[in-house]
């Protein structure tokens, strides 16, 4: 069984926090972690405030220390090599490499995606599932995080000049008055001025919907302006065409609703997953391509599951830690 950082009774100090924290890194990176493991650690890092940044901190030392655990690494797998051909130092060599193989595994994929990967550690702000955020960043420019998103602030000179989405979707309302800002995603560069925007991004795949004013977005596939109402989505090498879109449906969620329009039913599971603990799970492949409508409640999700359930005729099963099996 994984030895679990140990909570403090009573009110914590800034340094037993740090302690804290510092073993949720060193656990989080052992390759070793149940999902059990995960939702304590999401429980921890969510009793307070001081707890998210003790976190954050922690993680930041972690990425600075990585090329010299990267150097350690090395170092250690050629003392290994040369520790001869017994039998007992070829079992200790495969044993730490696959050791680091798992640590590496988990840093790069962590399993049900219950914490960061190694690229999104730089986040300067984040929120975790269902949760949204406000942030300030720069002047007369309004931004909200949704649900499980990671951002990392640009700046230049000293102050700020746009901001960098490393995974998630967030929302960016700017006053008449305020000049350019730039949002980066996946390949692509959005740049706003008076205007009302939404950028999300998922891995190496970005979408930016245009609510109000004009968005200028830039890819190494071409450049386009977005008017109200319009939207595109790019990878890392095709920019699509531009769509329509219903700018109350895609700002749904900052009311708190989801709202689906003949979507694909993976799809709506897919997104019901970004706002919820744990994880709902579709075996049915045969239904993955059915078309689902409904506008749900993002606080009533287990309500909207229960619906999709008894329209499809599934079965659920319910599995401790939030995971919910449909077949």
């Amino acid at each position: 069984m994984t030895a679990l950082p140990t909570p403090s009774l009573g009110p914590e100090s800034d340094e037993t926090l740090r302690k804290e924290a510092r073993a949720w890194v060193r656990l989080l990176m052992s390759g070793q972690v149940s999902q059990w493991d995960a939702l304590a650690f999401n429980r921890w890092r969510g009793s307070s405030d001081r707890h998210g940044t003790a976190f954050a901190e922690a993680r930041r030392e972690w990425q600075l220390m990585k090329p010299a655990i990267g150097q350690v690494l090395a170092a250690d797998g050629a003392t290994a090599r040369r520790a001869g051909e017994s039998r007992a130092g070829r079992r200790a060599f495969l044993g730490a490499a696959a050791g680091a193989a798992a640590t590496v595994a988990a840093v790069l994929h962590p399993p049900f995606g219950l914490w960061p990967a190694l690229e999104q550690w730089g986040a300067d702000f984040d929120t975790g599932p269902g949760e949204q955020r406000h942030v300030a960043v720069a002047d007369r420019v309004d931004i909200v995080l949704n649900t499980r998103t990671r951002v990392r602030r640009e700046v230049a000179d000293g102050r700020p000049v746009g901001i960098e989405v490393l995974d998630g979707e967030m929302a960016i309302d700017m006053e008449t008055a305020s000049g350019p800002f730039v949002v980066r995603a996946a390949a692509g560069t959005s740049t706003g001025s008076a205007a009302r925007f939404q950028v999300r991004r998922t891995g190496g795949r970005a979408c930016v919907t245009c609510l109000a004013g004009t968005v200028r977005v830039e890819h190494p596939a071409g450049t386009r302006v977005l008017a109200a109402g319009q939207q595109i989505s790019y990878d890392e090498r095709l920019l699509e065409d531009t769509v329509a879109v219903r700018s109350d449906d895609a700002a749904a969620w900052r009311k708190g609703m989801l709202v689906f329009r003949q979507d694909r039913l993976a799809d709506v599971i897919a997104e019901i997953n970004r706002y919820r603990a744990g994880r709902v799970v579709l075996l049915a492949d045969a239904l993955s391509d059915s078309a689902v409508s409904g506008r749900f409640s993002i606080k009533e999700l287990d309500a909207a599951l229960l619906q999709i359930q008894h329209s499809f005729a599934l079965t659920a099963r319910v599995l401790p830690g939030g995971v919910v099996i449909l077949s």
